[in-house]
């Protein structure tokens, strides 16, 4: 026993002399090798210690970084059946030092805010989430009246750009979707490419973002204006903005690399257990192999558990280091969602460790430099269902292009969204000051990469493809081209060749039988197409609904799809680049369900269900400006209003900068 006390003794010793020499030195290859240079330093220290005390043996370098791994395993399961905090001396110790270092703090009782965004998370589902146990850290805010639980309504697009351009930047004009045509520029503009967010956050700020008092933006789409970013898709190649050393940070943490390495093993081997074992009790619905198998489970724990890791531990640095405010968007159930079901125990079993995560904020937060309030809400919720394909063995593309032979139909590559994240975490470091870091990278990533930017994935290497083939002249094939796309249940269509939208006048010209086709089809609610004559008509199985005057004629084709979905749907027609025929599918009322035109059994993007109803959580203390908030920009304004509230009164003193 003695000799494992001298062993254990002599490693922390190791690691206090020789860990923040090695760190500088070996920063740019740690980052490198995504950490694992940390995790083979671990070892060597571990096989150093055999040299030192006398009865303490290890055969090889190799069995070292086994017996690190293994003592890493060790702690996350003991610190787990303990409800210990397995983080609690690094982050309190060496994470706040650093930020002292760097930033060094003054003490202040003028509060800060945390966003912690839950992307894809419903109210009601929440509110089941918590019923069940799955988020006991939430749960008890609310038991014990720390915070309040409120809903609100997302605009028309209910995805991630349009809420979080909304909710950060207090608009999000012109974006009908995840994906749209843009008709002056012909192209498809997506939200899962860094440079259209870029040109879409630029569009959309006035310099009054969210963030934009000294705020920190940490795994968004769009930065809310903060000068402090970490993976943020809008200001990757934003080099005047601070990109986070805590970034760095983490991949010369010699616990962290190797915690958050058996972590995401786990969550493969889970993912693959799991679908395996829906498959065997009949689960309905389900993906099949060619969504949850390949590449999948990789790119899941990605998102589950190295943006988890990255985001908390960046956000205790931005505490430690007195930020006023910062929000950071946590991708896993979103994803877990989107694959396995809203309402699936491993949908539910992420959500639970994200739990976790926020209560370890939470608990920071007492050691910070000012006051912490925890604002958690979500972007949009998600609704589930049997995608169109599965029940009508056709996709939306597929169908219109059946409906209209005579043209060429085409859509976007339908691939995992979380490519987006891996490029945007790539480009990161590639973009990186660190030369030891950057000029490697990029090297390496040299065939993958397209205007300095990571371009890995289906989707960006068919844009790369498309630039290539681009021709200065229009040809006579594209004037017969129709460009379909889809954002959950919500369905686009264009004529590529056009500069202006087609009215309901001109379609039968233009697509026969498309308009008619597509409203009777038995997996579309409605459609919604310009009257020349009488604005936005919104079309039917059964009847019309002509929003300009509010007349209905037979059945109301929005009837099931909630009290201002003709307000959301005539913001929508408003747009320049609204679709010739918005189409949206039908949504069961009984069962919860709609029909997403991708593969996702859990969607959103259009109107129906759970996708509409996010949450905020927020201080009870606190009151709301409006009585409903609709809309992101809503959001926005409520966050704004809360921020200034939280800053003393102006005395006539000039404020520090």
């Amino acid at each position: 026993l003695w000799i494992a006390f001298a062993a254990a003794g002599v490693i922390g010793l190791l690691n206090a002399l020789l860990w923040p020499l090695l760190s500088y030195v070996l920063l740019p290859f740690a980052v490198l090798t995504l950490g694992l240079l940390a995790l083979v330093l671990n070892g060597a220290i571990i096989y150093l210690t055999a040299w030192i005390v006398d009865g303490f043996y290890v055969d090889n370098l190799w069995t070292a970084i086994l017996a690190a791994l293994g003592l890493t395993a060790i702690n996350i399961i003991a610190s787990t059946l303990l409800t210990i905090d397995d983080d609690n001396s690094w982050n309190r110790n060496m994470v706040r030092r650093r930020a002292k270092r760097i930033a060094k703090p003054e003490e202040t009782d003028v509060p800060g805010v945390l966003f912690l965004e839950i992307d894809g998370m419903s109210k009601p589902v929440l509110e089941k989430a918590m019923a069940n146990g799955y988020v006991p850290t939430l749960a008890r805010w609310i038991e014990e009246g720390s915070h309040r639980l409120v809903g609100w309504e997302t605009d028309l697009s209910s995805q991630t750009s349009a809420s979080q351009a909304g909710i950060l930047h207090g608009s999000n004009e012109n974006i009908p979707a995840f994906r749209w045509w843009d008709r002056q520029e012909k192209r498809i503009v997506a939200s899962s490419n860094p440079d259209d967010v870029a040109r879409l956050e630029q569009k959309h700020s006035d310099g009054n973002g969210l963030l934009s008092d000294n705020g920190a933006s940490r795994g968004n789409l769009f930065s809310g204006d903060a000068p402090y970013v970490m993976n943020t898709a809008s200001t990757i190649k934003d080099l005047s903005r601070f990109h986070t050393l805590d970034f760095y940070a983490f991949f010369i943490n010699p616990y962290s690399v190797a915690r958050t390495l058996l972590l995401t093993i786990w969550d493969i081997v889970l993912e693959k257990w799991r679908f395996r074992q829906d498959r065997r009790n009949g689960v309905q619905p389900i993906l099949g192999k060619d969504k949850r198998g390949g590449v999948y489970p990789l790119m899941r724990a990605f998102t589950t558990v190295i943006m988890r890791e990255l985001n908390i531990e960046t956000l205790m640095g931005d505490m430690f280091a007195g930020v006023p405010s910062a929000y950071a968007t946590f991708v896993g159930y979103d994803e877990v969602a989107h694959h396995s079901g809203v309402e699936s125990e491993d949908a539910f079993d992420i959500l639970f460790k994200m739990d976790q995560q926020f209560g370890r904020l939470e608990s920071a937060a007492q050691q910070a430099p000012r006051p912490y309030h925890l604002v958690v809400l979500a972007d949009h919720g998600q609704s589930e269902g049997a995608t169109f394909k599965q029940r009508y063995h056709i996709t939306l593309e597929e169908l219109v292009q059946n409906l209209l032979k005579e043209y060429r139909v085409e859509g976007a590559a339908d691939v995992h969204e979380d490519w987006k994240y891996v490029n945007v975490f790539l480009t990161e470091a590639m973009q990186s000051q660190q030369k030891g870091v950057s000029e490697p990278l990029g090297r390496a990533l040299k065939s993958h990469t397209v205007d300095g930017q990571a371009a890995l994935g289906p989707e960006a290497e068919a844009a790369a493809g498309e630039r290539e083939g681009e021709t200065a002249e229009e040809t006579d094939e594209e004037a017969d081209r129709v460009v379909v796309l889809a954002s959950g249940n919500l369905g686009l269509v264009y004529g590529a060749a056009l500069d202006v939208r087609i009215t309901l006048e001109e379609l039968e010209d233009y697509f026969p039988g498309l308009l008619n086709g597509l409203a009777q089809h038995e997996g579309v609610g409605f459609v919604m197409v310009g009257s020349r004559e009488q604005g936005p008509v919104v079309i039917g199985p059964q009847g019309r609904y002509y929003l300009d005057g509010d007349r209905i004629e037979g059945e109301n084709p929005l009837a099931v799809f909630g009290p201002n979905a003709a307000d959301h749907l005539r913001r929508t027609d408003s747009f320049p680049d609204a679709p010739d025929i918005l189409v949206n599918s039908f949504y069961n009322t009984e069962t919860n369900e709609v029909a997403a035109f991708e593969e996702l059994i859990g969607s959103h993007g259009g109107l129906g269900g759970y996708q509409t109803q996010p949450f905020l959580l927020y201080p009870s203390e606190w009151e709301t400006d409006e009585d409903d908030l609709v809309g992101a920009a809503a959001v926005y304004r409520q966050f704004k209003s809360w921020l200034a509230q939280l800053q003393p009164e102006d005395d006539g003193q000039p404020k520090e900068k």
